[in-house]
């Protein structure tokens, strides 16, 4: 199962994740990070560096995050604002940097 990154990282975003992931599955948006579910290999190398408990496996993420759960895949399967297609997986965070956007979930919060 990949990781997720939720709530507790909006308007945060500490990066220390960033540094620890060894396939740069780690994309940025404008308020938060979000995994590439097709990209991460579940080492959880990310999961214990993020000081604010963002971090989880899909299926045990904290009560009253179970969406971000689907905003994570959203982030990568839709069109986002101001973008022309969909981000998919372009094989590394390094190649696309930051993104610049999030999800409707998280731009709403």
């Amino acid at each position: 199962m990949p990781y997720v990154i939720a709530s507790p990282c909006i308007d945060t975003m500490d990066r220390s994740c960033v540094e620890e992931c060894p396939v740069d599955c780690i994309y940025e948006g404008e308020r938060k990070l979000y995994i590439n579910p097709k990209e991460c290999i579940d080492c959880g190398a990310c999961e214990p560096v993020c000081p604010v408990e963002a971090i989880s496996q899909d299926r045990r993420v904290a009560e009253g995050d179970e969406a971000f759960v689907e905003d994570n895949l959203t982030f990568f399967a839709v069109v986002l604002p101001g973008r022309e297609a969909p981000l998919g997986a372009p094989g590394g965070a390094a190649k696309t940097g930051g993104i610049g956007v999030d999800t409707p979930l998280v731009a709403a919060r």
